[in-house]
């Protein structure tokens, strides 16, 4: 069977899109065809970088156009649903940057327009897309890890607030644990099985601020950086109970007093364990001995670049096949009820019921 190109727009032309623009270029079943920005010189930068017949402005536009098969949604995340619903009512498949929006109102009507569109909708869950992930999934759906009944997960960051958008509650929704914590719980949700979530009982903390004033230790910065606001969390944790009594807890930070960044993810079940983050490594036992078993793989951590283009692989070929992207918009939904769960427990000094 000879499958046509299909033709991709991209929409939001910032740091994240790079990641879609290399892998589509590099995806034989896919033709960059368009770029949207409100910047127009960012736009016509990618445009000329990536050999693009259309610039556009206004998303719209793009989505007017009828060439355009599918998007890639790289904008702030208070853009998501808004943009996410009229592409897949202009006849979109659409492939939207994690987290899926910004509250579960929103997620709900993406899921409706999913349904009655029939068209293709994956969330940017990348981590899944890792080899490493898919290699650990395998093991535990062949059982060799038994009931996976609790997981940890941190992403600390020491200084690394991004600022800008990121650091605008009205439009990313929240800070590390909307932007960087959706990463680690929904790669243990997904190695859990996806089990029903039932409650959810967190704590998020303004202290440090941005921490503007450090000197000597650089990291990443949004392209409208403004040290005069920030409206997030410093961090944040959670627990997060499940309907089959498995639980999860989480904690997260953009900014925090600690010796160093740390990203762990981990897992335990009744036959072994398994360290995803920061080094691949199982725990079992064997001749009623504990084992350490480090597979060996071609990286010890996440590839990231690698795990895009195996999300922007199987997007096209769930666009191309019809077949249900193993992130899709209902996962989107449950892990905005996660969240938005914890904000609400955060805010309200409570465990919220989901």
């Amino acid at each position: 069977m000879t499958l046509n190109k299909l033709n991709i727009g991209v929409i939001g032309a910032g740091s994240i899109s790079e990641m879609h623009f290399e892998s589509y270029a590099k995806q034989a079943n896919a033709n960059l065809y368009a770029v949207c920005d409100l910047n127009r010189q960012r736009a016509e930068e990618k445009a000329a970088k990536y050999n693009l017949e259309h610039v556009y402005t206004d998303y719209r536009e793009l989505l007017a156009n009828p060439e355009i098969d599918a998007v890639s949604i790289c904008t702030w995340n208070n853009t998501h649903a808004e943009i996410s619903i009229a592409a897949l009512y202009a006849g979109k498949h659409v492939l939207v940057e994690k987290p899926l929006c910004k509250t579960v109102e929103e997620a709900l009507r993406i899921q409706d327009a999913v349904r009655e569109t029939g068209k293709t909708l994956q969330v940017g869950f990348v981590r899944r897309y890792d080899a490493n992930a898919q290699l650990v999934k395998s093991f535990i759906d062949k059982d060799n890890l038994g009931e996976i009944y609790y997981a940890k997960a941190s992403c600390l960051r020491r200084l690394g607030n991004p600022g800008g958008w990121f650091a605008d509650s009205e439009r990313s929704g929240g800070g590390p644990l909307i932007d960087i914590g959706v990463h680690v719980i929904d790669l243990c949700w997904y190695m859990m099985g996806r089990p029903k979530p039932v409650s959810v009982s967190g704590n998020t903390y303004n202290k440090l601020g941005n921490r503007a004033n450090v000197r000597n230790l650089s990291f990443y910065k949004a392209a409208d950086y403004d040290v005069a606001h920030n409206t997030v969390e410093d961090m944040a944790n959670a627990l997060i109970r499940f309907e089959n009594g498995a639980s999860l807890l989480v904690d997260v930070s953009f900014t925090l007093h600690a010796k160093k960044d740390e990203i762990a993810v981990k897992l335990y079940g009744d036959k072994g364990g398994v360290e995803i983050e920061p080094e691949l490594v199982f725990v079992t036992e064997m001749n009623d001995t504990i084992l350490n078993v480090s597979p060996q793989t071609d990286a010890k951590s996440i590839n990231v670049p690698q795990a895009f283009q195996n999300e922007i692989n199987h997007f096209v070929e769930s666009c191309q096949t019809g077949k249900t992207p193993i992130s899709p918009v209902e996962d989107g939904v449950n892990m905005m009820k996660i969240l938005c769960g914890i904000y609400e427990s955060a805010a309200k000094g409570q465990e919220i019921k989901l």
